[in-house]
């Protein structure tokens, strides 16, 4: 028979090595010097030493039950600054950071905020920070514009970006299923007796979700002949003049957008909400005042991005994914005053 493969105190017998440099050294520690790890990956190469991450896993379990349950920290990148961010996607993003957080120190770890953008630090001093402290994982928050994280050291992070798609570099992301919510949408819409929905969206925000509100819009009125087609409203920047013209062209009886200043202006055109129009806000966490529609779950996106983080940290997983993969929340429906009663 052939000789089985060394356990790992055999590999560090072999090089005159403590086992916990050994294990480091396969983990890619940075505590470990980079000579020694070279060292190291080789023999266990040429020893047939396979290293297997759930043992190593249920090792770590084992010591925390013993000596607390510190793991190692986190990073989360807000890569605009707050300066950029207007008040309501500001709401939107604490609730990201806070069910990040929470779930980080449920498994054990601890979530730091670090600031980007012009007032916060650059990204060589960023990847200097996170090399000296060991940190490895990296959630990214939602960024306005096309984010770009290709300086960093990627060899050393595992990163999950928490939108649609992140391409300087490709990483793995977590967003709101936001196809599946409209569909949702419109469904409860329907139930309550509205017929000729409307859509309002801003064009950079549709476009930046590869259309996925407005694909799932056009698709649900193809496959319901019942519900009249209105063309949607999607403009550079949501304006009240624009608003109120296709407002009275296409004369919905409920309005979906994110804006809801928009219940002003329907009201300015002579309609009540909700006596006789409804509104439905597509993100209710970025609404200042109480109104129907979904709700993105941010809390949940937040803390599901971190599961997924620590995950690759016990794979051992680092660097750019060569497949990226998207994992997609689906929203809940929040009854409120901008609609009528069932």
């Amino acid at each position: 028979m052939p000789n089985s493969a060394p356990t790992l105190r055999e590999l560090a017998r072999a090089l005159g090595l403590s086992h916990t440099t050994v294990s480091e050294a396969l983990r890619d520690s940075p505590r470990v010097k980079p000579e020694t790890r070279k060292l190291v990956v080789k023999a266990a190469t040429d020893m047939g030493y396979k290293y297997n991450p759930l043992a190593g896993a249920l090792m770590s379990e084992l010591r925390r039950s013993r000596a607390g349950i510190f793991r190692g920290v986190l990073a989360i990148l807000d890569l605009d600054g707050p300066e950029k961010r207007p008040d309501n996607a500001a709401r939107y993003h604490n609730e990201l950071v806070q069910g990040a957080t929470k779930r980080a120190v449920e498994l054990g770890f601890k979530a730091e905020l670090f600031v980007m953008g012009k007032r916060g630090i650059s990204a060589t001093r960023l990847d200097t920070i996170l090399q000296s402290r060991g940190i490895r994982g990296v959630f990214l928050l939602p960024v306005g514009d096309d984010p770009d994280l290709s300086s960093l050291d990627w060899s050393r992070y595992s990163g999950v970006y928490a939108d649609y798609i992140m391409e300087h570099p490709a990483l793995h992301t977590i967003c709101a299923d936001h196809y599946r919510s409209m569909i949702t949408a419109l469904q409860r819409l329907q139930n309550l007796g509205y017929r000729r929905p409307g859509l309002v969206l801003q064009k950079h925000h549709d476009e930046r979700l590869l259309y996925r509100w407005e694909a799932a819009y056009r698709t649900y009125h193809e496959h319901h002949p019942e519900i009249s087609h209105l063309p949607p409203l999607i403009v550079p920047e949501i304006e009240r003049d624009s608003f109120c013209s296709w407002f009275r062209m296409t004369k919905p009886d409920v309005v979906m957008c994110h804006r809801v200043e928009v219940v002003k202006w329907m009201e300015e055109c002579g309609v009540s909400v909700p006596r006789t129009h409804g509104y439905c806000c597509l993100n209710t966490m970025m609404s200042a005042t109480p109104a129907a529609g979904l709700d993105l779950q941010p809390q949940i996106i937040g803390a599901r991005g971190v599961e997924l983080i620590i995950a690759q940290l016990y794979r051992n997983e680092y660097g750019v994914p060569h497949l990226p993969s998207s994992t997609t929340i689906a929203a809940s429906w929040v009854d409120g005053p901008t609609l009528r009663r069932q």
